[in-house]
């Protein structure tokens, strides 16, 4: 019979506990990582709505309580977010988030990114880097976006 020392045995015990919540279907870390993934899928929609005009789908993708605060101050509704995009008030020609983290916590995602945007607001071109802040919250087994603070940097 073959002699084990105890650091055998431990990294043997470690090696098996950490194996074996990988593979376990609800896995705290694989749900995170899903989580995560499902949250910046909305987040890439919400975005192409934005660039791309849609009322249906900007109307989907934000919580009926939506607070969208801009880096100006400005805080709007969900309604009055949808209405400027879709009304054209603010045109926007491209946006990019970059730099982008999440943390799931429980129902909520905190997200803070760049967001980097080329528009045009009141027949007047221009432009803006800033930092945003957003939450997310799963609504029946959807994210939605419950707030945003825009802030500058």
């Amino acid at each position: 019979m073959m002699g084990y020392t105890r650091r055998q045995f431990a990294v043997a015990g470690v090696l098996t506990l950490g194996t074996t919540s990988l593979l376990l279907p609800g896995s705290r870390s694989m749900a995170e990582s899903s989580d995560e993934a499902s949250v910046a899928e909305a987040g890439e929609a919400l975005r192409m709505a934005m660039v791309n005009p849609n009322r249906a789908r900007l109307d989907d993708l934000p919580a009926d309580q939506l607070s969208y605060g801009h880096s100006s101050g400005v805080i709007q509704t969900k309604a009055q977010f949808i209405d400027v995009i879709v009304s054209q008030e603010t045109i926007y020609k491209s946006i990019t988030l970059s730099e982008s983290t999440t943390m799931i916590v429980g129902d909520n995602a905190i997200v803070r990114h760049v967001f980097s945007t080329d528009f045009e607001s009141g027949g007047k071109p221009g432009s803006s880097r800033i930092g945003a802040l957003q939450v997310w919250q799963k609504q029946a087994n959807r994210w939605k976006l419950l707030a945003r603070q825009g802030f500058k940097i």
